[in-house]
């Protein structure tokens, strides 16, 4: 019988480093259009030579939240070569400011024009097999000279059309689709969790422990940058809503009562606040699984960092649980928002909190399990309904509340005994994708619902 090929998902797709507010609609959009422009100097001249313009048509949730996203700004920003990673967030913002705004489109030597006008937001149903699908199109004054199909599938992750992933080593030294697989991994073969997280990172990245560790490191000093950020800078978020950050002023409050009981809450809340506030700002934040649910494990690990002082290495293995339940969850079910609601975005972030401070606080496999499956649960049937379209309310505050309930999943799958918990990791997943197939498309990422129509006047 041939090996289970098992998840090929690396940690640093599932971490990455792009401008907010939105994963799908944003980072996703983006990288899409960036390969896009990568193919076009693939063409051959006589192709090339014909070429006048470019068209981008946006469906499903792209169209319909995708101003308030930024994904507008996203696809001219991949046209123009530019990358999540190092994208200057100042730039990036400054995209399409003005209606006649107009760039330039450089494949080998050639000038293609492109604005505002190319780029077309195609309400209604349509046919494509995911919610976020991009087509892109060089033209000819005389029609069609190179079509792509694109799908933005949740945390940043794209999927080109007739496009397989593919396995740099062949094989997984470890491969598991489920949980239940996964702990049977670590009883057979007498290792961590971190230990075969890593195993299989190595054989997918061909980097070396080392490398890995770095990238990690890499990866939270951003997250924690962002949170220092917002605990530090104060204003009104872009968009109509006009809301006031509320990161620094809580954290000041958590300051003044550091010696009460409930002063680690008040810095949690202040930390997970601060990098969601950046992430509606448009700044640079890292996908945590998704942009939309950035505030959750910054705001954790931050907390296990300035508050626990937990070292290096124990955070580096915390990252590595998170990773494993967020692996599942998007094998099995979807990090997105557009397909899930946002049980897809905060609820798979608190999970993966959840399963970091259980495995950080030194407890076994069955714990990091329990304390996934409670924080899922409790996200069950959690709507994704952004007023605006704006990755603000309800995204900021539910960042907060994620965290919290992180916490708590935590405290309740280390306080009993797990043996006794009847529902398991792979049972609320399977849950999770049967709610989100049932739920309205009006409550997932659409603005057609739920608080998306409340008003914002006070």
């Amino acid at each position: 019988m041939e090996p289970t090929l098992g998840i090929t998902t690396s940690i640093f797709d599932l971490f990455k480093v792009g401008p907010g507010p939105s994963s799908s609609h944003t980072i996703g959009p983006m990288k899409a259009t960036l390969d896009f422009w990568h193919r076009l100097h693939d063409l051959p001249e006589p192709l090339l030579d014909r070429a006048s313009a470019v068209e981008i048509h946006l469906f499903g949730s792209l169209s319909a939240t995708g101003k308030g996203h930024g994904t507008d700004r996203a696809v001219v920003a991949g046209l123009l070569g530019w990358t999540p990673e190092t994208c200057d967030p100042s730039a990036f913002s400054a995209l399409l400011k003005r209606p006649e705004d107009r760039y330039s489109l450089q494949v080998r030597g050639r000038v293609i024009p492109l604005s505002a006008a190319d780029i077309h937001f195609e309400r209604g149903q349509h046919p494509f097999p995911f919610s976020n699908t991009l087509i892109l199109r060089l033209l000819a004054r005389d029609g069609v000279l190179w079509e792509e199909e694109y799908y933005s599938i949740g945390g940043g992750f794209i999927h080109r059309k007739g496009e397989e992933s593919v396995l740099l080593s062949g094989v997984l030294p470890y491969p598991y689709t489920t949980m239940n697989e996964l702990k049977r991994l670590l009883h057979t073969h007498n290792r961590t969790l971190p230990d075969v997280i890593l195993a299989n990172e190595m054989a997918l990245t061909g980097c070396s422990r080392k490398e890995i560790y770095q990238r990690i490191d890499r990866i939270f000093s951003f997250m924690h940058r962002a949170v220092r950020r917002g605990l530090r800078t104060k204003g009104t978020l872009p968009g109509f809503i006009k809301l006031e950050r509320k990161a620094p002023l809580l954290y000041r409050k958590a300051q003044a009562c550091a010696n009460t009981s409930d002063s680690f809450l008040i810095f949690l809340n202040a930390y997970c606040l601060a990098a969601s506030e950046e992430n509606a700002a448009g700044h640079v934040v890292v996908t945590a699984p998704t942009s939309g649910a950035s505030g959750v494990i910054p705001g954790v690990s931050y907390l296990l960092k300035e508050h626990y002082h937990h070292p290096k290495q124990k955070l580096r293995e915390g990252l590595m649980a998170a990773a494993a339940v967020g692996f599942l969850v998007k094998h099995n079910a979807s990090i997105s928002g557009a397909e899930m609601g946002c049980m897809g975005e905060v609820g798979t972030a608190a999970a993966m909190a959840a399963a970091m401070l259980t495995h950080c606080a030194g407890y076994s496999i069955k714990a990091v399990e329990a304390a996934a499956e409670i924080a899922i649960e409790h996200h069950l049937g959690m709507t994704c309904d952004p007023i605006g379209g704006y990755v603000q309310i309800p995204c900021i505050e539910r960042n907060a509340m994620g965290a919290v309930k992180a916490y708590n999943a935590y405290l309740l799958a280390s306080s009993g005994d797990q043996i006794l918990q009847k529902i398991s990791l792979d049972q609320v997943i399977r849950v999770m994708r049967a709610t989100g197939q049932d739920m309205s498309k009006k409550y997932k990422e659409t603005s057609e619902a739920g608080l998306a129509l409340s008003s914002t006047e006070c």
